[in-house]
């Protein structure tokens, strides 16, 4: 039998929704789970986690960072990456190579003084060297210093110790060789392909070349290499195509075999089965955009609007606060009303006392 969009739908939701599991084991399986700074009402790789982890509670990664063997890393997007998945990534360079001589001297003294200390907290390094402020990613102001150690964290010469308050505290951190072979270059960089692959699968043709696209952000030392990797790809995944679109998938997976659950989920923006914005407009068949950074006026669906899943279908969004200790729910449904199942109305109320311990507030 063909593959269908039903198979692949379900296939989408079961592969990445996997039983719950063990923190540690939930990550090696993922390799990797994007992180946003936003709460509402917390941090999208909590919301991520919660899913797929058992007992999960808001802020748990955070507080286990340090005895698990994951990173703060840049792969497809800024999350967390496991020991292995980041080995693949670095070293993207030396301290010297993103900027002019000066510059260069500083970095060397800034690693220098980190390496002194051990574990430094940005508010040291500023103290230390004093550089003033520059225009960040995200166009506001931060220190030059603490712009600087984000640098050398990118670059690898720095890692993530943990957090305090949220401010990341760093130390020295430094990597075997790189590939000495161009065998050894396109493997890793395979390996990287297919570890984005198994985060976001099935993925039309469209959405893979921007997956791996992005694979210059985990490896910028080696970009001129990803037209290949990609075709490289294309030759090893399993793919059909469904309706005019292309769509791929890992080679030992059948999506005609997937079953779902009848669960109701509330999904981060960030969640693996929603990250795709045109995968999932051919899934689901309406458009979801995240809207943080929208104008309040401009907003459809929220600040922070959840995906809310329903079995293999996202039925509609959530906006999700916590008042007076209370659980607000703000739902709104893609056909206006929520969908006529009887089994529908205990699952959401399922699904919102979970959301409760999750939080710490049942």
């Amino acid at each position: 039998m063909p593959i269908t969009l039903d198979d692949l739908r379900r296939y989408a939701v079961a592969r990445s929704l996997f039983p719950p599991t063990t923190l540690n084991r939930a990550l090696h399986r993922m390799a990797f789970v994007q992180a946003d700074p936003i709460r509402s009402p917390a941090r999208a790789q909590d919301l991520i986690l919660r899913h797929r982890v058992n007992n999960y509670r808001a802020g748990d990664l955070e507080r286990r960072y340090a005895q698990l063997a994951v990173h703060e890393d840049f792969f497809i997007n800024y999350g967390f990456v496991t020991q292995e998945l980041q080995a693949l990534m670095h070293p993207r360079g030396t301290y010297r190579s993103p900027w002019n001589r000066v510059r260069g001297k500083t970095a060397q003294a800034l690693w220098d003084f980190v390496r002194e200390r051990g574990v430094v907290h940005p508010q040291e390094v500023d103290e230390r060297f004093a550089r003033g402020k520059v225009e960040n990613y995200w166009g506001g102001n931060s220190n030059a210093t603490t712009h600087l150690l984000d640098q050398l964290h990118y670059q690898g010469l720095l890692r993530v110790v943990k957090r305090q308050g949220g401010i990341r505290l760093y130390s020295v951190h430094e990597h075997g060789p790189g590939p000495l072979s161009k065998a050894e270059r396109e493997a890793r960089l395979d390996a990287l392909a297919d570890a984005a692959v198994n985060v976001y699968a099935p993925m039309p043709k469209s959405g893979l070349v921007v997956l791996l696209r992005r694979l210059r952000y985990a490896a910028p030392q080696w970009e001129k290499y990803i037209t290949k990797t990609f075709q490289r790809a294309q030759q090893r995944l399993a793919h059909a195509t469904i309706d005019g679109v292309e769509w791929y998938w890992p080679a030992d997976e059948n999506p005609a075999r997937a079953k779902v659950d009848s669960k109701v989920r509330l999904l981060a923006p960030f969640d693996p089965v929603v990250w795709d914005r045109a995968r999932f407009e051919k899934l689901w068949n309406w458009t979801y955009r995240f809207e943080a950074y929208t104008p309040v006026a401009k907003r459809v669906r929220g600040y922070y609007a959840l995906p809310l899943l329903w079995r293999d279908r996202v039925v509609g969004w959530g906006n999700l606060s916590v008042k007076d200790g209370e659980l607000k729910a703000d739902l709104g449904y893609v056909d206006a009303n929520p969908p006529q199942d009887s089994e529908f109305e205990p699952e959401l109320a399922a699904e919102l006392q979970r959301v409760r311990a999750f939080l710490g507030i049942s």
